[in-house]
């Protein structure tokens, strides 16, 4: 089949080329050089003992005719650290492919489909190269217009399974009907039903019956081959306030939870409100979880095998030190809410508040922020930033370490001057007062960027005060600097970048993954056409 396709889409480029189509593509390429490194890096990793290199490519092709799309994307890994950063991964092979044509309101894709419901609560098909995250759903896609308000679609297929180019066995069949409405002048809704029914093949459900025989005989049950689940939701705007609520419920499954499988079903419902107007914009959100956990079976852990996405609470903070202890999704047990203001009294201040708020279901307190900043632009070529951050962290669940609980406090200032137009120099100073984990850090940054071409940039992060019993082994304060360059010409971007990374969280588009560190020279080439 993949060869078949393959065949097909040099056919379509060729026709490309004599037709009035389009045709257009992009290619991402990463390479990294490892650097041993005894001080932060444990001594098995083969990656800095024995291969020293390895990296990943994309390349897409898509091709668009008289309402008919052809999508094909060719992934390759040279032993790839994405995913997993202690051990290497090598293949080559069809990443995505996908064909689509529009039939009067009618859109059918067969392939590799990227899609959700709502907010992605109930079902997400989506790709984050960051996290080497590729869970699409391989099968067929229908989409209809109901009316100018209206569509219903419906899904069905198995997921990718990145880790070989193959896919998960169980069968995800989806509905979803939505609308988008006008109620007189100034009200809008935007309101969504939707189910999702997951079919565990049998080869996936006897491991799992295997497993609840080997407990105690008050815990085991039959474990059911279908989980259904359905949600409902509705965006509403008016005048200067906008909500979206979001309730999805599933039913009983087998869920890993105390470390032994249980049958139990599971609820989201998931919130938010904001105000905004000139000046002034106030939004807060709310969510609470309780064994919503939606994978293609109960075997698979971590990233693997996940359905859907749960929307995070906590920001997503740009800086360093603040990034490092950023609080992934719960799907067990979760009651988070988190509050935002925004005020701008001027054209050059802004005054940014937030308060985090995340504990589980039996009140064991997860996370907690409280954050501010202040943005002035009043002095001519000067912008400043100027904040602070008083967190607390709860290591023993989100980094899985027999640790108390971890507070911090941390300060940082920006400030950035504007030569001209296109050239300007930014720094940025981070102190984070803590004593567990690995102690007090100090982070300095220097970027400067004439655009459109070049960004130039080197930081540090120093550990000032120790703590002698962190779980890494570090035994003395270490330096871990880095220098990156990149350069933009049209379509193309190069990056280049020496990276001294100390482990933690890495976050991209709100899933987050523990990553151990890292030390080498790291290259990339990104490009369009």
């Amino acid at each position: 089949m993949k060869k078949f396709f393959l065949a097909a889409a040099w056919v379509a480029c060729g026709l490309g080329a004599g037709a009035q189509g389009t045709l257009s593509g992009d290619i991402m390429t990463n390479l990294n050089y490892y650097q041993r490194d005894s001080g932060i890096l444990t001594p098995d990793n083969s990656l800095y003992n024995d291969y020293l290199s390895g990296g990943e490519s994309w390349l897409s092709l898509r091709y668009n005719y008289k309402g008919f799309t052809a999508f094909l994307r060719a992934d390759g890994f040279q032993n790839s650290n994405l995913y997993d950063p202690k051990i290497a991964i090598s293949g080559f092979g069809i990443g995505a492919w996908s064909l689509s044509k529009e039939i009067k309101g009618l859109t059918v894709t067969a392939g590799y489909i990227y899609d959700q419901i709502g907010s992605g609560i109930l079902f997400r098909s989506y790709e984050d190269r960051g996290l080497l995250l590729d869970n699409a759903l391989v099968g067929l896609h229908l989409k209809y217009k109901l009316t100018d308000n209206l569509f219903v679609k419906g899904f069905t297929g198995q997921q990718k399974n990145v880790r070989n180019f193959s896919r998960y066995a169980p069968i995800i069949k989806g509905l979803n009907l939505e609308g988008d409405f006008t109620i007189g002048n100034n009200i809008h809704i935007s309101p969504g039903i939707g189910a999702l029914n997951r079919t565990m093949d049998n080869e996936s459900w006897l491991p799992v019956k295997s497993n609840i025989d080997a407990q105690d005989s008050s815990l085991r049950f039959y474990p059911r081959y279908n989980t259904y689940a359905f949600s409902a939701y509705n965006n509403l705007t008016a005048g200067d306030f906008s909500w979206y609520i979001e309730g999805a419920y599933k039913t009983h499954e087998a869920i890993e939870k105390d470390n032994v499988l249980k049958d139990l079903p599971g609820s989201v419902v998931y919130t938010t409100l904001g105000y905004a107007r000139k000046g002034i914009a106030v939004n807060v959100t709310g969510k609470r979880t309780e064994n919503f956990v939606m994978r293609t079976s109960p075997n698979e852990l971590l990233l693997r095998g996940l359905m859907n996405w749960q929307p995070i609470v906590a920001r997503l903070r740009p800086q360093r030190l603040l990034a490092r202890y950023t609080p992934a999704s719960q799907d067990l047990s979760e009651l988070a809410l988190g509050t935002d203001v925004l005020v701008s009294p001027n054209d050059n201040l802004d005054i940014t508040l937030n308060y985090t708020h995340i504990n589980t279901l039996a009140s064991v307190k997860l996370y907690r922020e409280l954050y501010g900043e202040i943005n002035y632009r009043g002095l001519d070529k000067w912008i400043f930033m100027v904040g602070g951050q008083y967190l607390e962290y709860n290591q023993k669940l989100y980094q899985v370490k027999d640790v108390p609980l971890f507070t911090a406090f941390t300060p940082f200032v920006e400030a950035t001057y504007k030569f001209t137009d296109k050239t300007s120099l930014r720094t940025e100073w981070e102190y984070m007062f803590a004593k567990n984990d690995f102690g007090s850090w100090i982070f300095g940054l220097l970027e400067l960027t004439i655009a459109p071409r070049w960004s130039f940039a080197v930081s540090d992060m120093y550990i000032t005060k120790l703590n002698p019993n962190n779980l890494s082994g570090l035994k003395k304060p270490a330096h871990y600097y880095n220098a990156f360059a990149a350069y933009t010409t049209g379509p193309h971007r190069f990056t280049l970048s020496y990276v001294k990374q100390v482990d933690g969280i890495n976050c991209t588009g709100g899933v987050c993954r523990y990553e151990p560190a890292f030390s080498g020279i790291k290259l990339g080439i990104t490009s369009t056409f």
